[in-house]
């Protein structure tokens, strides 16, 4: 009975799916906006769609546990949307110049990152085996979307408060840092499935 009103309640169309909805819909949103590189406006506008996308990716996974919503669409669907919008992201600002020059190789680290832990679970996923999420993970995916939401609003929040750009860029190279200690730190958890055969 448990079963079937968790299954109910984890509908395609519940709160927390459509938060997750919303998250992939932002990210041409944002690309699109990052099209006008130099003007102010698309630059807020973009902050202002990628900071509520971030936002849904606490809340998506805090009302799905909150209200027993959790569904397989949505497991599947929220680490998709985290990651579309992160490369999207990564790719814009490295189109605009906004990322560039050795900074580049953080954004590089950050992505294969990405790739590499969803090929990962997938695999594992065929095995029924979880990798859970770690600490260190979810600072990093804060401090990550954080530096991006900086580097985002690049030269028009520079004209309000100097040394956006800069700050976004250490951010950036800190979250490249623990990009590869929780890429290592999945590796280390997942090696005696992965090594299995």
């Amino acid at each position: 009975m448990a079963e079937t009103k968790t299954a109910a309640a984890g509908g395609a169309w519940n709160l927390p799916n459509i938060l997750t909805y919303g998250r992939v819909a932002a990210v041409p949103v944002v690309v699109a906006l990052l099209f006008w590189p130099d003007e102010d406006w698309a630059r807020w506008s973009a902050l202002g769609v990628y900071v509520v996308a971030a936002i849904t990716d606490f809340f998506d996974g805090y009302l799905a546990r909150a209200w027993s919503q959790q569904s397989s669409l949505g497991r599947m669907l929220d680490p998709i949307a985290d990651k579309l919008l992160v490369a999207a992201a990564l790719l814009m600002l490295s189109a605009d110049g906004a990322i560039a020059g050795a900074s580049l190789w953080a954004a590089i680290v950050i992505l294969c990152r990405e790739i590499l832990v969803s090929g990962l679970r997938e695999y594992l996923a065929e095995l029924r085996v979880s990798v859970p999420v770690t600490a260190v993970a979810k600072w990093k995916t804060t401090v990550q979307l954080v530096a991006l939401g900086f580097l985002i609003v690049g030269p028009a929040g520079e004209k309000i408060v100097p040394g956006v750009h800069i700050v976004g860029i250490g951010m950036l190279w800190i979250a490249a840092m623990l990009t590869l200690y929780t890429g290592w730190d999945y590796m280390k958890a997942s090696y005696q499935h992965v090594g299995g055969d």
